[in-house]
């Protein structure tokens, strides 16, 4: 036996005794190592101690069959580190890796997706919500789950749901806020689109409104606008609507309130028949019931720091939902499930001026950075409210409509920035703020 062989029957027989050691910070600190041998590590997956199994979760080095003793730990937090670290391989596996343990972890996703503590389920569902290469009946079965918090991270963003599979959730699913999850996807195309608009659900229909991405038919559009006088939340996304077709602008003029009926009347996108009929139809209104003549008087080019236009109305409208927020500061109405659940439903006021409040800068730093639409500085903007980096992922997606391409994902539940980028991120847009740039 040469000298090189010697050392590593040495250091593998020094790893056994400090396994079997009766001190478990011995046994921590070997469970932890990248450099442990596969047989240590399946060895003190069965420790007596949690805190060395959760140790042997966490360790990237832990071979497969030692995670399949893990899938079924009775300590809660060994699975849910155990889900996060085998959601976190899925993507990262080669061709190679993916024949010769594909079967394992596919085993222990599933187990793991059965599993009977909400926060393991969620842990998981949050990892894959964006993994292309995650199993589809994991998936499935994530979607369909009974919890929110599990179900609506798939729902919202994972590429694996075909259409067929959204379809069947529009149809079968009771659980709240899940249509609204797929409706604000990325893509939502147009049998999506009119599954959604024939339910019952005004928050999944004002989601998908709001969503400009989301594919709705004309036909499916006018049914809506139909519904729409006792849907008043519907207004300001109908009139914001891309390609307002000619027959949904000349409805919409009758009834929606008048500053956005000053946004309808001057939308650069109109045919110049279409934008005739319904200053007709808005000529009538002042005649009739005395809407503001105002109204036939854009301001010149419609700047959106205009009144009358959408974007100069939600600005005056977060000031307010600011004043609102900090009411709710002290009492824990801010916390990041209740943003969380106000994202879902599409409360973007609420959860921008939440934010402000949070983070304690200026509401108009906020509204600099969605105007910006910067991942770095929704990134930023996350951090300082003391908010999660998986939250703040999801509002760079969600608050700051981002292309999820081009958002800034957690590095294994980290920031993705340093704490420096993130503070010179803030003193840009606070500068931009207070230059009246936004």
């Amino acid at each position: 036996m040469n000298k090189k062989e010697d050392k590593t029957v040495m250091a593998y027989e020094q790893a056994k005794t400090l396994a079997r050691n009766e001190d478990s910070r011995m046994r921590a600190a070997l469970a932890g190592r990248s450099d442990t041998v596969p047989e240590i590590l399946y060895y003190l997956a069965e420790d007596p101690d949690p805190a060395v199994r959760r140790l042997i979760a966490d360790n990237a080095a832990t071979p497969a069959k030692a995670e399949l003793l893990l899938v079924e730990d009775e300590d809660e937090e060994v699975r849910v580190r155990l889900a996060r670290q085998i959601a976190r391989l899925v993507p990262g596996l080669t061709a190679g890796e993916q024949d010769r343990v594909r079967r394992i972890t596919w085993q222990i996703l599933e187990q793991l997706a059965r599993d009977q503590v909400v926060r393991v389920r969620q842990i998981l569902a949050e990892t894959l919500q964006s993994v292309a290469e995650a199993p589809p009946d994991v998936i499935r079965r994530l979607a369909h789950d009974a919890e929110a918090v599990v179900a609506t991270p798939i729902l919202e963003f994972s590429p694996v749901l075909t259409d067929d599979d959204l379809l069947e959730i529009i149809e079968s699913s009771t659980l709240s806020g899940a249509l609204s999850a797929i409706s604000r996807r990325s893509h939502v195309p147009e049998r999506v689109s009119d599954a959604i608009a024939t339910t019952d659900d005004e928050d999944a229909i004002t989601a998908l409104l709001n969503n400009p991405s989301a594919q709705i038919r004309e036909e499916t559009l006018d049914r809506l606008v139909e519904r729409a006088p006792l849907v008043p939340r519907w207004h300001g996304p109908l009139v914001g609507r891309p390609h307002l077709h000619r027959g949904a602008a000349i409805r919409l003029a009758h009834f929606v309130a008048d500053n956005l009926l000053r946004a309808l009347t001057f939308r650069q996108d109109l045919d110049p028949a279409t934008a005739a009929e319904v200053a007709k139809v808005v000529r009538r209104r002042i005649e009739e019931d005395g809407t503001n003549p105002d109204v036939l008087h854009p301001p010149e080019d419609m700047a959106p720091e205009t009144p009358g236009h959408p974007a100069f109305t939600w600005r005056q409208e977060l000031l307010g939902a600011y004043e609102r927020a900090k009411k709710l500061l002290p009492r824990g109405g801010l916390e990041e499930a209740l943003l969380a659940q106000s994202l879902g439903m599409g409360d973007e006021l609420f959860v921008a001026a939440a934010l402000a409040v949070r983070g304690n800068v200026l509401p108009e730093v906020v509204m600099a950075v969605l105007d910006s639409q910067s991942s770095k500085g929704m990134t930023a903007l996350a951090w300082r409210a003391n908010l999660s980096p998986v939250f703040a992922a999801r509002l760079q997606m969600k608050l700051a409509h981002i292309a999820p391409a081009a958002v800034l994902q957690p590095n294994a539940g980290a920031w993705p920035l340093g704490e420096a980028e993130m503070e010179w991120q803030l003193e840009l847009f606070g500068e931009a703020a207070h230059k009246g740039t936004l």
